[in-house]
């Protein structure tokens, strides 16, 4: 049957199960040639040398495709055929992860990519709109086995009065949202519901916010938008990358398959902590200091912080020259500072304008000496004199010394680590905090919190980074590496590769060495530490990405904010949460409040009505939680019921932890597949999941944990935008009060469940 017949009758269940499985195979037929090919053309391509810089380039940007495509082509193994269009006009057309052609050139695909214009009306396509679609058919598959189908024909006088008619391939949306978690987030490219396409596919430019409640698939969209903008927009996203910002590491772990799944290996995943290169923000602090940090009156202070850098001596400074003493007075270098911030210049790039002026001035203190005229007349140096005096004055430990101390070029994470370790300095640079506020900055040094990493990223704005220091570190990098290049080659010219056959001829006797020399070999292993453009964008704290996605962004800080924005000047972004689920204490209030300073109106908002994780029943009690934190939030809708009503019971306090073992172990006990997720007060983590694991040595508790385990131990923030099949909630009062947020907290705890919701409450009575 050509892949382009006409619609033939209706044939058994098992006979068309039968066809669609012998056009799948050949689907993977021909993606196992594309693997082999692209497999093939790479190792060709690493095992080619010579030709010139272009060539070279242009094999090196070859190898790298080739290499993505095996990678791709390896991702998309599993569900790379799930869906069929049968046209009104007998057309035919099959949609999976992505295109395939035929290898006769064919211009019309064996396969359409899911992102492509062609495949849209797989989800949107309705009985009252068909869009020129006669029927849509969802195909299961395991591995390469075609396991089941679904049909749907788009009749409007065939539409079920009782049905979801906003749902598009309702019986497979239902079996993917009742199917048990596996501890990794699956992809919703075949089931993807026509409000969720129109976010996805929305156009690159500008920042449009997603705001959606619980289980409105938020996330899935996220990702799957990233996916269609690289497709879309290749051209304009290649080069400068897509930044996708999570709110923890666990998080991120539990969406990491997606976006190589649909076939795209190039985002950067990152959390908040992970923005800054070379800092790994793992300490932990107070909700109060963190909150702090998040104002941007912390602007302010860092500002101060520099400015407090810039010192000017109480007394005058004697400075040992070769035996002299050479006097630096205050008014000097209060001239010297002046004149040094009235350049506008950062802090480190405005250190040669000081060095100048107090170079200079000790300079004229030396001239005065060993230029004077004896008889009173004019000095006697030349100005090439002064420069000689000013050149060896520079190198003088001394004043080397003296301008370090009265105005250091500082790191970002020297500057803060000074400021929160000495209260002197806190208090210079945070005279509008309160005296508590400004006992919440201070600290010993001992690593970064997540809260710190938007402050290093403003202080390095502050200070400025001085590139000559660092092409004078590439350069000196670069001079040990063509060192280590001509020690090779030195070794290499005792070992002569010689053709016998010129020899004969008595041709020219060639060696390794008479091909390639140090600079051509340093080259070569340049090249192949280039890296891609994910891997150079996550060192580069400059980078300009093409297009940031932040999902759950109402966790964000002004500060966090102002950091982001720098990461994407184009403001082409993503924004992706709900204000109703905020629970950092410098959270977003308002999207608009959060975009206003950046953007001013100019931002699109697109909301998510349809809760497809959550069951009504859970969203029910969920929705009375939701009138407490505001009375014009409204819940999403959901699409189905568990038909499991979520139960809430007390217990005595010192009988919470047996309890809670119990309860964990009947829900684990009630599981076909799928896991459990324990929901407890930050306070009671250790306690609580010590109890858990005595009983459950497989489960896995805390910051980082083992998803695939079955069951999970985690707090509130550690549970941000994950889900479970069944969910326990212990102590809610309790989560409520550790945070003046804490109702938002719980409404995060009380939508993370698939299917069963259970409370656990302590009572001392």
């Amino acid at each position: 049957m050509s892949r382009h017949s006409g619609i033939t009758g209706e044939l058994p269940l098992d006979d068309e199960i039968g066809r669609e499985q012998e056009y799948v195979s050949m689907l993977y037929h021909r993606l196992d040639e594309l693997r082999e090919q692209a497999a093939r053309r790479l190792t060709e391509e690493l095992r080619t040398t010579g030709g010139t810089r272009q060539a070279q380039s242009q094999r090196d940007s070859s190898v790298r495709m080739y290499a993505e495509q095996v990678e791709q082509f390896s991702a998309v193994e599993e569900g790379l055929c799930f869906g069929r269009l049968d046209g009104e006009d007998g057309s035919r057309h099959y949609i999976g992860r992505i295109g395939i052609l035929d290898r006769d050139g064919d211009l019309d695909p064996l396969l359409i990519d899911w992102r492509a214009p062609a495949a849209r009306p797989f989800y949107l396509a309705t009985a009252a709109n068909p869009q020129g679609v006669r029927r849509r058919r969802h195909l299961r598959t395991r591995q390469r086995k075609v396991t089941g189908l679904n049909d749907e024909v788009l009749d409007i006088t065939a539409a079920s009065p009782t049905g979801h008619e906003e749902l598009t391939g309702e019986a497979s949306l239902l079996a993917a949202l009742n199917a048990g978690r596996t501890g990794r987030m699956r992809d919703i490219v075949e089931t993807i519901q026509v409000e969720q396409d129109k976010v996805i596919r929305a156009p690159l430019p500008g920042v449009l916010v997603v705001q959606g409640g619980p289980g409105t698939g938020k996330t899935a969209v996220a990702l799957h938008r990233a996916a269609y903008l690289l497709y879309t927009y290749r051209r304009e996203l290649a080069t400068r990358g897509v930044l996708l910002v999570g709110p923890n590491a666990t998080f991120l772990r539990y969406i990491s398959h997606v976006l190589p799944a649909l076939a795209e290996t190039g985002v950067l995943l990152r959390t908040q902590a992970d923005l800054f290169p070379g800092v790994q923000a793992r300490r932990v602090e107070s909700a109060e200091a963190a909150a702090l940090k998040g104002r941007t009156v912390m602007v302010e202070v860092l500002e101060a912080a520099v400015r407090d850098r810039q010192r000017v001596p109480d007394e005058p400074m004697e400075i040992e020259v070769e035996r002299e003493i050479l006097t630096l007075h205050p008014e000097t270098v209060r001239v010297a500072r002046d004149r040094a911030r009235r350049s506008g210049r950062p802090h480190n790039l405005a250190r040669p304008l000081f060095d100048i002026e107090i170079v200079h001035a000790l300079a004229e203190q030396v001239a005065d000496r060993i230029g004077a005229d004896p008889l009173g007349g004019e000095n006697l140096l030349e100005e090439a004199d002064r420069a000689e005096i000013r050149r060896e004055l520079r190198e003088e430990p001394g004043v080397r010394a003296a301008l370090d101390e009265l105005w250091p070029v500082l790191t970002p994470q020297r500057l803060l680590a000074d400021l929160y370790a000495d209260p002197d300095r806190i208090a210079f640079a945070a005279p509008m905090l309160t005296p508590d506020e400004r006992a919440l900055l201070h600290r010993e040094p001992g690593g970064w919190t997540p809260a710190d990493v938007p402050l290093l990223d403003e202080a390095a704005e502050l200070l400025g980074e001085d590139d000559r220091a660092a092409a004078a570190r590439r350069e000196r990098i670069r001079a040990l590496q063509r060192e280590y290049a001509e020690g090779v080659l030195e070794i290499a010219r005792g070992s002569r590769s010689i053709d016998v056959e010129d020899e004969a001829d008595g041709g020219e006797i060639l060696g390794v060495t008479d091909l390639i020399d140090a600079d051509r070999l340093l080259e070569r292993q340049e090249e192949a530490d280039r890296l891609t453009t994910a891997q150079r964008a996550a060192a580069d704290r400059r980078w300009a990405f093409g297009h940031v996605i932040v999902d759950e962004a109402q966790e964000l800080s002004p500060m966090a904010w102002r950091l982001l924005m720098r990461r994407c000047p184009s403001r082409s972004m993503t924004i992706v949460g709900d204000v109703a689920q905020t629970g950092a204490l410098s959270g977003t209030p308002s999207w608009r409040e959060a975009l206003e300073p950046y953007v001013a109106d100019r931002w699109r908002l697109a909301e998510l009505t349809v809760s497809y994780r959550t069951p009504a029943e859970i969203m029910a009690v969920a929705a009375d939680l939701l009138t407490e934190i505001d009375p014009a939030l409204r819940p999403p809708r959901s699409v189905r019921s568990s038909g499991v009503p979520p139960w809430d019971r007390t217990v005595t306090a010192d009988r919470l932890a047996d309890e809670l073992v119990a309860a964990t172990t009947r829900e684990v006990a009630g599981l076909d597949e799928g896991r459990v997720g324990v929901i407890v007060p930050a306070g009671r983590i250790d306690d609580l999941g010590a109890a858990v694991t005595a009983a459950l040595p497989e489960a896995a508790v805390g910051e980082h944990p083992e998803l695939e385990s079955t069951v999970v131990v985690l707090t509130v923030a550690q549970a941000k935008g994950l889900e479970f099949d069944s969910v326990l909630v212990v102590d809610p009062d309790r989560i409520v009060a550790e945070s003046p947020r804490g109702r938002s907290d719980l409404y995060v705890a009380l939508t993370r469940a698939t299917q069963r919701l259970g409370v656990l409450r302590p009572t001392t009575s």
